[in-house]
């Protein structure tokens, strides 16, 4: 069901199932989600087939088994790192980034932060090609701390030098380190975001005087909707996954939505977004960033 249906009815827009399945709190126990108040939440939305997985869900006393969401939250993961792996994303961003890296290189390590990482597959992709070359710090951050656990385990597997840190990737201290020698990059995070909130993701960055951007998400459109339907109904096999993949393409934001609240979030940062043919599009660019580069301190430029 469109976003624009649900706004037209009244009702809240149609939301991600894995969006509901609760978080963490400050002491790292995860907070107990209620079977039939998410399955409320979103039936009135439209989403019946939706309420219906989360009350096949495995339960206790009327909560989701916390378990079993942390099962189901890394099988969706691991379909997610196969849908990357498809799209080539980590060697993409390794190109979109690599210069911004050589540009900043100089006596003290460039910190590159992905924030939402999940298991960490970009990261752990451009520390097993070293695709961004020495003095590199790689930090992935996530606030699912289960997450976050087992992409260090896989990295220490792997023997990759990444690490992962649970908790805001924007608060001081947890990741960006010296802003001004940081790059933040995530992938299909934005479209989690409601419009609003867009400008204020953009700013905490600028906050943080991190050196570089590049936020990676679908570009939404027809061919996009009907690519992830085809995409998630023959590759994933987790309902949860068919849902939420299709409803992303649908909830996607326009380049012109991200410029807007790129440059209100972030003056000063040279932002650029680009959406491509809208008929004939390349398969790999259903991906597409909006990039934002710091500017040199007294710059002077006008908006086109």
């Amino acid at each position: 069901m469109p976003r624009v249906l649900a706004r037209g009815t009244g009702n809240p827009p149609p939301v991600e199932i894995t969006d509901l399945l609760g978080g963490w709190d400050t002491s790292g126990v995860r907070r107990p989600v209620p079977v039939e108040a998410t399955a409320a939440r979103l039936a009135a939305s439209g989403q019946h087939r939706a309420a219906r997985l989360v009350r096949r869900m495995p339960a206790r006393d009327g909560l989701l088994d916390p378990a079993a969401v942390d099962a189901l939250l890394l099988r969706v993961h691991y379909e997610l790192q196969r849908f990357e792996e498809e799209l080539q994303l980590a060697r993409r961003i390794a190109q979109t980034v690599a210069p911004w890296v050589a540009a900043l290189r100089g006596e003290r390590p460039v910190r590159v932060v992905d924030v939402g990482c999940g298991l960490g597959y970009v990261l752990r992709w451009l520390a097993a090609h070293d695709a961004l070359g020495p003095d590199v710090e790689l930090v992935g951050v996530d606030l699912d701390r289960r997450l976050v656990a087992h992409a260090a385990e896989l990295a220490a597997a792997e023997e990759l030098p990444c690490r992962f840190v649970a908790g805001d990737a924007f608060a001081p201290g947890v990741a960006a380190g010296d802003g001004t020698r940081c790059v933040m990059v995530s992938s299909g995070l934005l479209h989690h975001l409601p419009a609003g909130e867009l400008p204020a993701f953009f700013a905490a960055q600028r906050e943080l005087g991190v050196a570089a951007f590049a936020h990676w998400d679908i570009r939404p459109g027809p061919w996009s909707t009907l690519g992830a339907w085809v995409l998630h109904a023959a590759r994933m096999r987790e309902p949860v996954s068919r849902h939420d993949g299709v409803l992303s393409a649908r909830r996607a934001h326009p380049a012109a939505t991200l410029l807007d609240a790129a440059r209100a979030g972030a003056p000063g940062y040279q932002v650029s977004c680009a959406d491509g043919p809208a008929w004939l599009p390349r398969p790999l660019d259903v991906l597409r960033p909006v990039t934002g580069v710091r500017e040199p301190a007294g710059t002077v430029r006008v908006r086109p």
